[in-house]
Formats: C-alpha cells, sequence, structure tokens
C-alpha cells in the first residue's frame, strides 16, 4: 500500500500537504461515511482515485463508478435511508442528469445522512457551460456548504455530513475547480471509533414517507422548510460564518465599508486587504443556503457601504437586497455592475480591479498589462498520439470529402470531442453526454430525400463508449425502433479516458465485460459492423455499407486508449523485473 493510501486511513492525527479533493477522502473516514457512488468528471475525478487506492479489505467504505450521476446519487439515496451515510460526487454538468431525483431527495427523512460534493466549473475550465449550481441547491431545499481552501473543504464536508444526520437532509457541498486542484497543508483529525454496522435499516414511519407526489408533497414539503429554518439559525452561529477585519476597523473617509462574500472570491478579497492595508471588513460566508440571513443584516447596520461580491450569477445578491428592504437598513450595496463579471473567477487581480473602481482611495487603481509584441501561435488541442480515434477520424473525414461531400456530423462528450477540431473537423454540433442519436433523430426528419448535387447527404454520429452507457442507450434505442436513417460510429477505447481512464461498464474491470455488440442487438440495432480503428479502408468499407442501409447503422471503431495500454505495460514489465530471481 502506498504511503498516500496509508495517510489516507492512519489511525492517528497528521498534517500534510493535501490537494482538495484528497482531502475530502480522508474527512469521508473520518465521518464515517460507508458509501460513495460517482460518475467521473472534472473537476472532481482524484476524489475517486484516493478512494480506490486504499485496498479494498481494508476500506471501511463501499465505493462504485455508477453508470451515470443519475444511478450515482440514487445508489447513495438508497444507502442512506437504509441507515447508512453515504456520498455522492460529480462534476458541474453532471447534476443535471441527476436533477429528476436531486430535487426530490431533500424533502425526505434521509436517515443516515447524505452529502452531494459537486464540481462546478467557473471559467469552464473543462465544461461546456459556467452552470451555477447554487440556483439548484435553492429549487431543491437542499442546504449548501462553499469552501474557499483545501483546508475548509474538509472541515466542511465533516460539518455538512454531521448537519445532514441531524435534520435527515441531503447536504451540497460546493467545489470549484480551483478549490478541488489546490494543495495546502492540513491538519487531519485523528480518525474516530467508527461502528460500520451494515444490518439495514430501512424502517418508514408510516407507507407513504417516501412517496413525494400528490397531496403528500405538502406535509413533506412544510417539514422541509421547518429543517431550513432551523439551519439558517445554525448558519449564523457557524463557526464558517466569519467576520474579518485583517486591518482594523477604522473608517475610511468617515464611512465604515465592508464586503460580503464566499468561496475563493472572499479569500481574493483578503489577499487585496492584506496588500493596500485597507480597514475594510469582511463577512465570509460558508453556509450559502440557507443564507445566515440575521448575521448578514448586523453587518449591514454596522456599515455605511458595503460590496455584495459572488461568483458568476446573481443568486444571494437578490436575497440580500430584499431582506436589507424589508428591514428598513440604510447601508449602501455595492454589486458587481458589468456583463464580464457574470463570467469567470474572482482571483485577486480581478477583485482589485472592482475594489478599485469602487473606492479609488484604498485601492490605487493599476495599469493595465500592455499587449504582447508578438502573439503566440495557438496550440489546438489534440488527441494523444496513437489514439485510435485519429485513425478513425481520419479515414470517416476522407471518406466524407471524396463520397459525401454534404455529410452532417454530430458529435458527443469525450475524448472524440476533439475530433470536432482541426484537421478532422467531424462533429459540428454538441450538447451534452448522448445527445448525438436523439439531435441526429430530428435532423433525419425530411432530409431522407435531400440532395447535395447528386449526393445524398448523410447524419453521421459518434459516441464513446463510457458515454453510451452513461447516457446513449435511450437514443439508441429510440433511433433503432423509428428506424431513424444515421449511422452512429461508437468510438471504443476500453476506458473512461477523458478523466483519468476510470473503468466503463464495458471493459470487465467490473463484473463480466459487457460486449457492445450484444447490447446493441438486444437494443434492436439490426446493422452493426466492428473494425480495429486502424484499418482505415475496412472503416470505409464499413460506412459505405452503414450509409447505403435504408436506418440506423453502427460502426464500432475499436482500439484501446494508448496512455492507459502503454501504461499498464509499463507496470507490468517492472513487476516482472521486481519478480524475476536475481543471477
Amino acid at each position: 500500500m502506498s504511503a498516500f493510501s496509508d495517510s489516507l486511513i492512519q489511525k492517528e492525527a497528521w498534517s500534510g500537504l493535501m490537494m482538495g479533493n484528497h482531502a475530502l477522502v480522508r474527512a469521508m473516514i473520518e465521518s464515517g461515511v460507508m458509501v460513495v457512488s460517482a460518475y467521473p468528471g472534472s473537476p472532481t475525478p482524484e476524489i475517486g482515485e484516493a478512494l480506490l487506492s486504499v485496498p479494498e479489505e481494508q476500506r471501511p467504505y463501499h465505493f462504485e463508478y455508477s453508470t451515470n450521476e443519475k444511478v450515482a446519487i440514487e445508489t447513495a439515496f438508497g444507502a442512506s435511508i437504509n441507515g447508512h451515510l453515504s456520498a455522492c460526487f460529480f462534476k458541474s454538468v453532471g447534476l443535471n442528469v441527476a436533477l429528476d431525483s436531486y430535487v426530490q431527495m431533500p424533502l425526505l427523512e434521509l436517515t443516515g445522512g447524505m452529502v452531494v460534493i459537486l464540481g462546478d466549473d467557473p471559467g469552464a475550465n473543462s465544461s461546456q457551460n459556467e452552470q451555477d449550481n447554487r440556483h439548484i441547491a435553492r429549487r431543491a431545499y437542499s442546504p449548501m456548504f462553499e469552501p474557499g481552501t483545501p483546508a475548509e473543504a474538509y472541515r466542511m464536508f465533516k460539518a455538512a455530513a454531521a448537519l445532514s444526520q441531524k435534520y435527515k437532509i441531503l447536504v451540497t457541498l460546493r467545489m470549484t475547480t480551483h478549490v478541488c486542484h489546490a494543495r495546502e497543508v492540513i491538519r487531519f483529525d485523528a480518525l474516530p471509533q467508527h461502528d460500520y454496522d451494515w444490518t439495514p435499516r430501512y424502517n418508514p414511519p408510516h407507507y407513504l414517507a417516501y412517496w413525494p407526489i400528490t397531496s403528500n408533497v405538502f406535509p413533506l414539503k412544510r417539514k422541509t422548510f421547518a429543517k431550513l429554518a432551523a439551519i439558517e439559525k445554525d448558519a449564523c452561529s457557524s463557526e464558517f460564518t466569519e467576520e474579518w477585519a485583517p486591518n482594523g476597523k477604522a473608517p475610511i473617509g468617515g464611512r465604515r465599508l465592508g464586503l460580503i462574500s464566499f468561496g475563493i472570491p472572499a479569500y481574493s478579497l483578503l489577499e487585496n486587504l492584506d496588500e493596500s492595508g485597507a480597514s475594510i471588513d469582511i463577512l465570509k460566508l460558508g453556509i450559502t443556503y440557507p443564507l445566515p440571513m440575521e448575521r448578514i443584516l448586523n453587518f449591514l447596520r454596522e456599515h455605511d457601504d458595503v460590496l455584495l461580491l459572488e461568483e458568476l450569477d446573481r443568486v444571494f445578491e437578490p436575497e440580500i437586497k430584499s431582506a436589507c428592504f424589508d428591514a428598513g437598513i440604510t447601508c449602501k450595496l455595492h454589486t458587481r455592475t458589468e456583463v464580464e463579471h457574470l463570467m469567470g473567477e474572482f482571483v485577486p487581480h480581478r477583485t482589485w480591479a472592482l475594489l478599485s473602481a469602487l473606492w479609488p482611495e484604498a485601492f490605487a487603481p493599476r495599469m493595465a498589462a500592455a499587449p504582447a509584441q508578438e502573439k503566440v501561435a495557438p496550440r489546438v488541442a489534440q488527441m494523444c498520439p496513437g489514439c485510435g480515434h485519429r485513425s478513425a477520424f481520419h479515414a470517416v473525414r476522407e471518406l466524407i470529402e471524396q463520397e459525401y461531400p454534404g455529410a452532417i456530423t454530430v458529435a458527443d462528450i469525450g475524448c472524440h470531442t476533439l475530433g470536432s477540431l482541426e484537421p478532422y473537423n467531424m462533429g459540428t454540433v454538441l450538447l451534452c453526454m448522448g445527445h448525438s442519436n436523439g439531435t441526429a433523430a430530428g435532423m433525419t426528419i425530411g432530409n431522407s430525400v435531400e440532395k447535395v448535387g447528386d449526393k445524398a447527404r448523410p447524419v453521421i454520429t459518434f459516441i464513446g463508449d463510457s458515454t453510451l452507457f452513461h447516457a446513449g442507450l435511450p437514443a439508441i434505442i429510440n433511433a433503432a425502433i423509428y428506424n431513424h436513417n444515421i449511422t452512429l460510429v461508437v468510438m471504443e477505447n476500453y476506458t473512461t479516458a477523458m478523466t483519468g481512464h476510470q473503468p466503463t461498464h464495458a471493459n470487465g474491470e467490473y463484473g463480466d465485460k459487457l460486449n457492445i455488440p450484444d447490447v446493441l442487438e438486444k437494443c434492436g440495432v439490426e446493422f452493426i459492423r466492428s473494425v480495429p480503428a486502424y484499418q482505415q479502408d475496412a472503416i470505409k468499407d464499413a460506412l459505405r455499407e452503414a450509409i447505403a442501409n435504408p436506418g440506423f447503422s453502427v460502426v464500432i471503431a475499436k482500439h484501446p486508449c494508448m496512455l492507459k495500454f502503454l501504461r499498464e505495460k509499463a507496470r507490468k514489465l517492472a513487476r516482472q523485473k521486481v519478480m524475476a530471481p536475481r543471477s
């Protein structure tokens, strides 16, 4: 076992440099989490790597990568109502997949407790949008914690788990990319003695306790509102609702100035104050739903001017303004004024610019950086050397250019998404995981007789093997049943490569290997061809045959992910050398 995994389950208290994602795993173990489920997606995949680093026989928890986020959150929910503390994690847009279940769970009694860890992505570092999931937590009535450092992530997870167990409610821990991936020296507590009792404890007080439908919704909703009211009081006295006055409380120009923020923006403001020396107070929020409104109103009463700073959407701004109006508070509130302020991360240079525009006497305006004299040539993202997707896309592109110049190509999410870029330009529309064949179905309607010159205009879609099982099967079944005139190319590389080579439900790492042709056949697909990705002529032949087939057709281009293949080969050779007898 590695020193890293040893430290995760070390019984004694210890300190160490730890990534935010990894710190969450230690927090889970200290909290007594028994079941963890996930679907991999940046910025959260390192949580799974850390959970798997502990040898299975030494894990006090069960961990699994589920087929998708909806299955993952339901697995954690089932464990919780069975009396076991559970956790679930995925990326920002993964919540969309889990949403149908997520919005119901805070209405129900989660007897074991449950924490959902969200990896939101301000700046769209690895996502197709900047989705601000603070909206969705409010929509679902799920209390939300928001850390700004790895140490806070560790402490807040433990507090979130305790709060969830206290009120039997789903609690959300919203991480952002740089909190997930930042590293900090953290002081970890000793491991408490937990009784990991796997006895099933599902025992609803009455037979409709877990039926949030029709008239039964209202008593459940009233109970949830009562919990939120109690949690708001807890938030007011929480250790995570902090007031900072790093430079004292002296007025500036006869006025008391203040800042209200949370997470990374709060620490960016703190850095600005450290640099400027301005005597401005910060109210830093840790529980951001429900807001600790009494603490906020008291802070506003004590100040003349306050800047409300949040990252991405205007979420707490209207709530605070409304409460301020109702309370008759005369403090002048300042907010972000530019559209650009609603995008990206609020790192220190951006928060300084805001403060400088508002209070230039305390934050001297800075000159904009001079434009670079020479522009560096942009580097287009590319698939890895040796990747079978490269060969398959090359063959598809050549065939389209030579024989089907008007072909429509539809992308999906995964490594193969990079096929949309130069030099392949395969996949000109992209929404989310599994959309390709649903979108293509709509594009084929009325398209069967459309011509470009004297050539037919086929619709060709792409999907990876992990995405196929995640969200692709419903649209594939639909296309097979209606026999939509789509040619699907399945890019099979036997792993979830984009997020770090997590197992798929088709590669046999867990359970029996699922054979994709067999699965497709059972789903009603009649035309299936499977071709090695490096046999380009064979791929072209299969595609010609598929395009000529009047209806839904599938060509599987298969080749193992070369990064994973070579790493596993290197590890195998290293093990052989260690085990080889010495001469």
